[in-house]
């Protein structure tokens, strides 16, 4: 494979995998944006959605029809989680909202160590999204081919909705002044919700191809996908969509440029690697890469 031709591989790798990175950093961007709340119980809509995927083809359904249960469980998860557990304290402190966060993470995950119990289970899937798609030298996973133009689809879709709808219009306005918003006649409850179910959703469609990529799922699954979303969050500027969709695929070609130019022995450190190097972008740029001094918007 000549230098060409290696670099276009890798750009293949960064850009599936920084595609669910940026549809995990958009879920936390929108409602970071809205509410000043970093939900860190965002990545376990991830293991919602796969549970009730698994579950689904456990019980026999086709896989597309336990995909879109899957999703359905995530958005429905996304909706309750914002019914019980923030709207009743919307107006609080950020940091009672923070521990809720938390506390409703440690609650999912052990609820589903209760149910499930902690052992990988793994996640069966149809033969073909197993194998690759060839290109002279260069190789593609269908499975990664799938998150890239799932992205895209969901990407462009999102847009729509933010500048061409009414709710979407009406998030705009919520996160440059929530108070604002409600003295203007906006149902803030409902675009509150709104936000919370576009992010489910994208985290159930990452759930299921993030299971498909690893091939097993257990409780504690949600982590590393939100910790991740995270960071391209703050690289790109948390609570800006931009800056979460930038972030996002910043984060990955940084992790595929570390993953092949680092020695065999460092590899194992990738992810310290990525934090120095966060911590460096945060020096020269505290509000990431398209952030601000004021409140972000979506």
């Amino acid at each position: 494979m000549t230098t060409v031709q290696l670099i276009i591989q890798q750009a293949i790798n960064a850009l599936s995998i920084g595609s669910l990175y940026a549809l995990m950093a958009i879920g936390l961007a929108m409602v970071f944006g809205i509410l000043r709340l970093i939900n860190f119980a965002h990545g376990d809509m991830i293991m919602v959605g796969s549970y009730a995927a698994l579950l689904l083809l456990v019980a026999g359904m086709p896989f597309w029809v336990a995909a879109l249960g899957g999703i359905a469980a995530s958005t429905i998860a996304g909706l309750l989680l914002e019914r019980i557990a923030y709207r009743p304290i919307r107006g609080a402190p950020d940091v009672a909202m923070l521990l809720t966060s938390f506390a409703v993470t440690i609650l999912l995950e052990n609820a589903a160590i209760l149910i499930f119990n902690p052992t990988p289970r793994p996640f069966p899937a149809p033969e073909f999204l197993g194998t690759a798609q060839r290109f002279g030298p260069l190789r593609i996973a269908n499975v990664d081919l799938i998150a890239i133009i799932a992205t895209m689809i969901l990407l462009v879709a999102l847009t729509l909705f933010v500048t061409r709808n009414q709710i979407g219009i009406s998030m705009r306005a919520a996160s440059q002044d929530l108070l604002a918003a409600r003295l203007m006649g906006i149902n803030v409850n409902q675009v509150i919700a709104s936000a919370f179910a576009i992010g489910s959703i994208m985290a159930g469609v990452v759930g299921l191809i993030w299971s498909i990529r690893v091939g097993k799922i257990d409780p504690l699954m949600g982590f590393y996908p939100v910790l991740k979303a995270f960071v391209a969050s703050v690289i790109g500027g948390l609570g800006s969509l931009p800056g979460a969709i930038l972030g996002g695929y910043v984060l990955g070609i940084v992790e595929i440029l570390l993953q092949g130019f680092l020695p065999s022995s460092l590899t194992p450190y990738r992810d310290a690697f990525v934090f120095v190097i966060l911590i460096i972008l945060l020096l020269f740029r505290p509000n990431g890469i398209l952030g601000s001094t004021e409140k972000e918007k979506i």
